[in-house]
């Protein structure tokens, strides 16, 4: 199993490498070769929740998004009320997470805090990092049932509430929200419920509480499905200077979780959540021209750290409320 990297000694399923699909026998160009398998192609996702296609010849940045159009049988979705930053390419493909090499980007699935997220994500790989740099992978299901059942059960009753600060510190609410138009702001948070105060002309707060438990529209199995572990203001990418902490207050932190009803969710809970996802989680070693599908609510997904240069860009679609 030389494709797999595995990040715990012992794996949690038992074929990891049966999502593996090696196409670098096919003489078509790869555009060519989905077009023609695009029923078994999605397949493959629905019934393992990870399609990793490798071999494929691909050529240009144009040609994966008319790739992933095919497979997912739509346009590819914008990326609006983002939480990281990303550089938008053409026909809504966009850059993976821009944080520093140096930073590990916790397990995820895409736009759990929100009310709307895609149901369907396409990674490609156009540069392997020289080291580290893959895109680590875990299952939703797993992660719910291996949780403490007392956690599990008191973040399913209350859910999560999600605080978001907007200016300095963290992403501009211009960027998150993709428009310089506070109306158009506002109508976005009305329309998904999301409440908002401005601080200042500058400076937007909002708070939105969502379930942490959700059900799979196909499967019908429960899921661990939020992002309290990444707001949460023990994360590991929301670290500040204590000093800086103390001086703008716990209230004006960039972004922060806490359970449904407003209590505070202890650092201890968020270690749990975070310990599971470890011992849950596998990547595979990122070649030149990989493409990887996931079902965004079966399968979480992060980054490593690593050295070198790399680029993985990412598209959308099959947008779920």
């Amino acid at each position: 199993m030389d494709q797999l990297l595995a990040l715990d000694k012992e794996d949690t399923r038992t074929e990891l490498d049966s999502f593996v699909h090696d196409l670098s026998a096919q003489k078509q160009s790869g555009l060519a070769w989905v077009k023609s398998h695009i029923k078994e192609i999605n397949e493959w996702v629905d019934r393992d929740g990870v399609a990793l296609l490798r071999g494929l010849n691909i050529v240009s940045t144009n040609q994966f998004s008319t790739i992933l159009e095919a497979i997912f049988g739509e346009q590819l979705s914008q990326y609006i009320y983002r939480s990281s930053p990303r550089t938008a390419l053409r026909n809504n493909i966009y850059t993976t997470t821009e944080y520093h090499a140096d930073q590990v980007i916790l397990q995820h699935n895409e736009n759990a805090y929100s009310n709307c997220w895609p149901m369907r994500m396409g990674f490609f790989c156009v540069v392997p990092a020289k080291t580290g740099g893959n895109t680590p992978l875990a299952d939703s299901r797993l992660v719910y049932q291996q949780l403490p059942v007392a956690l599990r059960e008191k973040f399913e009753k209350l859910g999560v509430m999600y605080v978001r600060n907007y200016g300095d510190i963290d992403l501009p609410w211009q960027e998150v929200f993709q428009t310089q138009n506070k109306q158009e702001v506002e109508a976005y948070c009305w329309k998904n419920d999301i409440i908002f105060e401005w601080k200042s002309d500058k400076h937007l707060q909002t708070k939105q509480i969502r379930p942490a438990v959700a059900t799979h529209p196909q499967t019908g199995e429960k899921v661990w499905f939020n992002q309290a572990h990444l707001f949460h203001c023990s994360s590991i990418d929301n670290q500040l200077p204590e000093s800086m902490r103390e001086s703008i207050g716990l209230e004006n932190l960039p972004r922060n979780a806490y359970y449904g009803d407003g209590s505070e969710i202890a650092a201890s809970d968020i270690a749990i959540i975070n310990e599971v996802y470890r011992s849950l989680t596998f990547a595979y070693q990122w070649q030149r021209n990989d493409i990887m599908l996931l079902d965004n609510m079966l399968y979480t997904h992060g980054r490593e750290a690593y050295t070198g240069t790399r680029k993985v860009l990412v598209g959308m679609a099959k947008a779920a409320y």
